[in-house]
């Protein structure tokens, strides 16, 4: 037998070795389930349950636009908080620190900038 076989059967008994505990795994999770009899409908067992609150209501409601600006305007606003995170861990060790610290001056302000124009719009405000 030679090198190129050798890896070859270690890569089909590897293969072999995977899928059978794959099999066995699925086996062995249907004999318990059984065991357990979770498989037995129960009254309730399929009903939505969300945040240990039983469901009022339909679950098709409208929500208003005002709930998904309000969410859009945090995602915006976190993302470019985590732009801000790798200049404060290297900010000590940068080459010209002063050029760096105008840069994420003028990146707040353009930030300032956006918060002052959702403001102005009212974006934040539920009326």
């Amino acid at each position: 037998m030679g090198k190129l076989d050798t890896e070859i059967f270690g890569v089909l008994l590897y293969l072999v070795a995977a899928v059978g505990m794959g099999v066995v795994i699925l086996i062995l999770i249907r004999i318990v389930t059984r065991l357990l009899k979770t498989a037995v409908p129960a009254p309730g067992k399929y009903e939505t349950y969300e945040c240990g609150v039983p469901q009022i209501g339909n679950t098709r409601d409208r929500f208003s636009v005002k709930f998904y600006l309000v969410a859009l305007l945090f995602v915006l606003f976190d993302i470019e908080t985590v732009f801000l995170l790798p200049y404060a861990v290297v900010y000590r060790n940068l080459s010209n620190p002063t050029q760096a610290f105008w840069g994420v001056v003028a990146f707040i302000g353009t930030l300032g900038l956006g918060l002052v124009y959702i403001i102005q719009r009212r974006a934040l405000e539920w009326d």
